[in-house]
């Protein structure tokens, strides 16, 4: 049995963390480009870095929007559990109240719009898979970014470079609006809904873990190249550092069409993964 306080108490800790200190393989891609840029793109970067050193030295906030919640559960088949989804909503919910990140959800679309004050509900998906395992990957998805992403159906018949094209297209509406450099997650294939489910699994992935298939994997390191070469830079002021990273998922699709989505993430790429196996 998996207890469910155990849930909640690694969900706690890892949103609270998630929230004040970036992934090392951020961090580590953000000096790089901060190296290599030069004019107000580096002084924008330098900045970036700054605020990332006093928010993990701190215990403070990234940014101030700490965005929407997204869960993404892969559940062991064998595995023996209940409560789960309300036992990763008391590990957010508390992480918020005892982190003091603001409160950014409201509890209807269009007619009321009231902050829940729990930043709650999440945004959940599941997936069952092989063995005993609970895999919960977070995501916090702030809106600065997500208001950019686009979903796009081309033509079954496009090529490799109709899809960088449509990525491409996607931060030269955007511009400065998300706070580049972003992290780019893309999903390529399935169904309208299906290829924006990819591209936020995308977003879960580590910016050093390519596509295992070497053409998609070459694929993302061109797209990634042509969003930079797009000279957007560091805060839409200018400069060789658009991107951080491009990340692709695929899955089969209708021999009628090629679904894209493009899930933007600004350079506070807030992501956690958790891993939790069966007592015995």
């Amino acid at each position: 049995m998996l207890k469910p306080e155990r849930i909640s108490a690694a969900v706690y800790r890892a949103v609270l963390d998630m929230h004040v200190r970036l992934p090392r393989d951020v961090g580590t891609r953000l000096e790089e480009c901060a190296r290599t840029e030069t004019g107000v793109g580096r002084r924008v970067l330098e900045h970036i870095l700054r605020n990332v050193g006093l928010a993990g030295e701190q215990g403070l906030p990234m940014c101030q929007d700490t965005g929407l919640m997204w869960v993404f559960l892969q559940v062991g088949e064998e595995l023996s559990l209940h409560g789960l989804k309300g036992s990763v909503s008391q590990g957010i919910a508390e992480a918020y109240r005892d982190g003091y990140f603001r409160a950014s959800i409201v509890q209807d679309p269009l007619s009321r719009r009231l902050n829940t004050g729990t930043n709650l509900p999440a945004v959940f998906h599941l997936d069952l898979v092989p063995g005993r395992k609970l895999q919960i990957d977070l995501l916090a998805k702030g809106f600065g970014s997500e208001n950019c992403s686009r979903t796009a159906m081309l033509q079954p018949t496009a090529e490799r470079a109709e899809v960088i094209e449509a990525i491409c297209a996607v931060m030269r509406q955007a511009r400065g609006a998300p706070c580049p450099p972003v992290v780019l997650g893309v999903g390529l294939g399935g169904t309208m809904d299906y290829a924006a489910l990819l591209s936020k699994r995308a977003l879960t992935r580590s910016l050093a873990d390519h596509h295992p298939d070497p053409y998609y994997a070459e694929l993302e390191r061109d797209a990634c190249a042509a969003v930079n070469a797009l000279g957007i830079g560091a805060g839409g002021l200018g400069g060789s550092c658009t991107a951080l990273g491009v990340a692709i998922e695929t899955s089969a699709t209708h021999i009628a069409g090629m679904p894209l989505a493009v899930s933007v993430n600004c350079w506070a790429d807030r992501r956690a993964r958790i891993v939790l196996e069966e007592e015995t």
